[in-house]
């Protein structure tokens, strides 16, 4: 990193930072972002990370809720479907990608997110993916609130029933990590510990409800001044089956009867017949996936007019087809999640030097061959298990040159601009700047770097 460059674009004065050059900050951006990731030292990492970040807000891509519209969406359905994307690997160019794209379009309401698990085998920690994300808005001279998600927030079930504790407070834990690196929206998932054996859907929802609002409370209690967190909470992860009316009151109610910490769900996520990653058959490809969209529709027109929530979310949906995508609009679906589709591209794009697919392959077969589970052909084995070739391997990805990563990038920029167009989210920019009013969180710049500036 050139140090007379960065002076000439960043000054610190008692640990505050003031941005001289917006352009040329644009201009180091990639070398910048680059060091922070991958120094050794632990130290400059977490303060090259808060340096980008506060150059970032400074150059008007502010982290936010997006609570605002999603309580604007409660009283009005505004005709438009929300994108969250989990971005696994590539993630500063993905992100590039997508805003170049929001640009294009005038889009304000995306999300970029990221889940507890793929936290884990992506090895992206929430500070680092914040961190890049804004990076990759500040190189694309994206301005305006940009809202990063925690993504299935789950307590594993047999975790917590071996244990609740040290399950909770692993929660707990990711939720203060999460929110310190600006995560103001934040998904609960406590749907896997529904009890199907009791008798009553309240009973059977009980613990589900009951540690979503435990777990509200402490993001309420955590949140910085000024800032509503936007919560999700989820009715569908167990029985297979796709979620109902009786089940989203049950929850709901639930929900409403014990949490008083403030304001509540802005959301739910419910089952209606995806997976995530989707199907694979034996040969490799993927099998059709049917959307219960009236299901869809039903539930999130009862969340919006008993509870006031934005609506419903559907999960694993990326690897729909195409022309599937109008349906979640027409249905009033709140927010979709988006994430395999985009692996998918990645690895399967002929852009991609079929020696360097090898070479994960081949690092996936060796590393993870006790997942190959009994039954799975080699090709499934693969499919399910390629996404965790990007966390270990994240500098090779990185390091690709330009003329390939330019045309798998460019790939990505068409599907992104299909799904901004089919979930209407184009010219959404002015209805997030109505609703929603970023709070600049300022962070101090660590000493170790701001003395060199």
């Amino acid at each position: 990193m050139d140090l007379k460059k960065l002076r000439n674009i960043l000054s610190v004065t008692n640990g505050a930072l003031e941005l001289k050059d917006k352009a040329g900050l644009k201009g180091i951006m990639d070398e910048l972002v680059y060091e922070a990731v991958f120094t050794e030292d632990k130290d400059r990492q977490i303060a090259l990370f808060t340096l980008i970040k506060e150059a970032a807000k400074a150059a008007g891509a502010v982290p936010a809720s997006i609570q605002g519209l999603y309580e604007d969406m409660g009283k009005n359905y505004p005709g438009f479907t929300v994108p969250a994307i989990n971005i696994r690997g590539l993630t500063y160019d993905t992100a590039r990608a997508i805003f170049r794209k929001a640009n294009q379009v005038n889009a304000g309401a995306i999300i970029f997110e990221i889940a507890r698990s793929e936290i884990g085998y992506t090895k992206q920690r929430p500070l680092e993916y914040s961190t890049v994300v804004l990076a990759a808005a500040v190189r694309e001279g994206f301005s305006g609130p940009v809202f990063i998600q925690g993504d299935h927030f789950q307590l594993v079930r047999k975790n917590y029933l071996a244990d609740p504790k040290p399950e909770t407070d692993y929660i707990r834990g990711l939720i203060k990590e999460a929110i310190e690196a600006e995560f103001y929206n934040i998904d609960i998932d406590s749907s896997t510990l529904v009890d199907l054996d009791k008798p009553s859907l309240k009973e059977q929802q009980r613990p589900n409800f009951e540690r979503a609002a435990e777990l509200g409370a402490y993001i309420r209690d955590i949140q910085p001044k000024g800032i509503d967190v936007s919560i999700g909470g989820e009715i569908g992860e167990i029985g297979g089956k796709n979620s109902n009316p009786d089940e989203l009151r049950a929850y709901l109610d639930g929900f409403k009867e014990i949490f008083r910490a403030g304001k509540g769900l802005s959301k739910l996520s419910v089952q209606t017949g995806t997976s995530h990653g989707g199907v694979v058959l034996p040969d490799g490809t993927l099998a059709k996936v049917k959307i219960d969209f009236e299901t869809l529709r039903i539930l999130s027109d009862m969340a919006r007019k008993e509870y006031r929530l934005s609506g419903c979310v559907q999960h694993g949906a990326s690897t729909l087809p195409d022309e599937a995508f109008h349906m979640f609009p027409e249905t009033g679906t709140s927010e979709v999640h988006l994430a395999t589709g985009f692996q998918n591209i990645m690895y399967d794009s002929k852009a991609l030097p079929a020696e360097f697919r090898d070479d994960i392959y081949a690092f996936i077969k060796k590393e993870y061959a006790k997942e190959h589970k009994e039954g799975q052909t080699e090709e499934q084995f693969i499919y399910s298990t390629r996404k965790k070739g990007f966390g270990p391997l994240k500098r090779k990805w990185w390091d690709l040159s330009q003329n390939i990563k330019g045309p798998i990038m460019k790939e990505l920029e068409d599907k992104f601009g299909l799904l901004f167009n089919e979930l209407k989210v184009g010219n959404t920019k002015d209805i997030v700047s109505r609703t929603v009013k970023p709070v600049v969180v300022k962070k101090v710049i660590p000493e170790l770097i701001a003395k060199e500036l």
